[in-house]
């Protein structure tokens, strides 16, 4: 038998059908052979069965229950129903318990291929969406948003908490921190994430294009226009619509956003009249400070409020350097097998290095320069020469005395060591400011708050530490 040929189960007590239909089927089709649920079931757990056409009387047996148990399998087969009491009550029946569709006998033989193709060709769609929406889901779920840091707990608490709600949401920070794909994360944990997430970029087209990106257009609308065109907020009608830099729409587009988005979620196509409705939830993000632009009259207050149900901010890569090794490390296996290079790792220059630098592209900045660094690495390692120049020039002096991290802390000092070179920035930091904590904290690249955090961390752990010696000597 072909192994790449479709398989098809036949489930029939008498047996001049089951041989007629396996003459039909098996030029096509790898086909097996069974007389009631016991045999049934037995290939269904030896073979990976993809449909089976079982009849509703099998002697005292019901068809209906091999159905219902064929689904319960790991990977359950499309299932046929066959009977000589057809009607519409069992159609319906059979439906419920989940079979694909029912033939009545006498088998109509060139409607039974029929239906077999066509049941097979949806299997074969369900199976490639759910592929598809596993890779989306690898791609776009919580765990792609990388990092221990509380800053990004936070985040990562709020998505969690807002996913299974209806709220609109609210994305602020700055390029490159991760917020498409933070609201991807929130589509994904949502009621509907089986339906689209639907992406648009304000800032790439003008008023007019994105009107008619959004909501869509009549023929002859505007020169151009020579079809209708779905917007798309009806190509997201049941699911989720991401508007990406909302912070450059004009005023104009800004109340008819406003309108789709409120109670009456109307809206009409450029150049129509016809009302049209659509079930959407809307997450926004931008880099700008909408509230500033609110005050300074660049964008509607109401909007502005319709928006904000939930407020996310992405917290800069600057503001959680204790997550650049995690995300380092992600980063590597990835571009090393893109690259198709045995898995590299760092000097202690090249990772101190990086978290020296101030990461102003943020995250997306971040893994340019490891894919740098993996193209240029002719070595076991990555080294300082093979990052990016904007990146290396950051291993100057930026300790006291002109002393870099790499020399302060050893050549051989572990490369991933983070916690325990962050510590010793820290004090270097603070030592050389006379224990000012805002003049450490420009020094160090981070904010006076993030410093303030890490050093009362720091104290936590030194009294856990204590506390366990004390209970030791006890």
């Amino acid at each position: 038998m072909d192994s790449l040929q479709p398989t098809i189960l036949i489930v029939d007590d008498e047996k001049h059908t089951r041989d007629g239909l396996r003459r039909l089927l098996e030029d096509e089709y790898d086909t097996y052979l069974a007389e009631d649920i016991r045999g049934a079931m037995d290939v269904l757990e030896r073979e990976p069965i993809d449909l089976m056409i079982t009849d509703l009387r099998l002697g005292g047996d019901d068809g209906m229950i091999l159905i219902e148990r064929a689904l319960k399998l790991p990977h359950p087969p499309i299932s046929i129903m066959m009977t000589a009491y057809g009607s519409v009550d069992t159609a319906v029946e059979a439906m419920k318990r989940g079979a694909y569709d029912f033939v009545t006998k006498p088998l109509n033989l060139d409607k039974v291929e029929i239906l077999i193709a066509r049941a097979l060709a949806s299997r074969r769609m369900e199976q490639e969406n759910r592929t598809l929406r596993q890779q989306v889901d690898e791609r776009y779920g919580l765990e792609n948003i990388i990092g221990e840091s509380p800053a990004l707990h936070e985040v990562l608490d709020t998505v969690r908490q807002v996913a299974p709600s209806s709220a609109n949401v609210l994305i602020e920070g700055e390029s490159g921190t991760g917020k498409e794909l933070a609201a991807h994360a929130i589509h994904n944990l949502s009621r509907r994430n089986k339906a689209k997430f639907v992406t648009v970029h304000c800032a790439a087209l003008s008023p007019q294009l994105l009107e008619s990106e959004l909501f869509g257009h009549e023929r002859g609308a505007f020169t151009g226009a020579h079809e209708r065109r779905i917007g798309r907020f009806e190509q997201a009608n049941g699911g989720t619509i991401f508007l990406d830099e909302i912070g450059e729409i004009d005023a104009s587009t800004q109340v008819k956003l406003l309108r789709v988005i409120s109670e009456e979620r109307a809206f009409e196509r450029v150049g129509g009249n016809q009302t049209l409705r659509a079930d959407v939830r809307l997450i926004a993000a931008t880099n700008k400070n909408l509230e500033q632009l609110v005050a300074e009259g660049k964008f509607r207050d109401d909007l502005f409020f319709r928006l904000n149900v939930v407020h996310i901010t992405m917290p800069p890569l600057r503001e959680r350097k204790e997550d650049i090794p995690m995300l380092v490390r992600v980063f590597l296996r990835h571009f090393c097998k893109v690259n198709e290079k045995p898995l590299l790792d760092l000097t202690a220059d090249a990772m101190n290095t990086l978290l020296t630098y101030n990461w102003p592209g943020n995250v997306r900045e971040l893994r340019t320069a490891i894919e740098h660094g993996v193209v240029m690495a002719t070595g076991s390692k990555i080294t300082l020469r093979d990052l990016p120049t904007n990146v290396r020039q950051a291993a100057g002096p930026t300790l006291p005395g002109g002393i870099t991290p790499a020399k302060a802390f050893g050549e051989k000092a572990s490369a991933l060591d983070l916690r325990q070179t962050e510590r010793r920035l820290m004090m270097q930091a603070l030592a050389t400011t006379n224990g000012n904590v805002t003049a450490a904290a420009k020094k160090l690249g981070i904010s006076r708050r993030t410093l303030h955090r890490k050093i009362n961390e720091m104290n936590a752990e030194k009294s856990e530490g204590q506390s366990a010696n004390d209970e030791v000597k006890s």
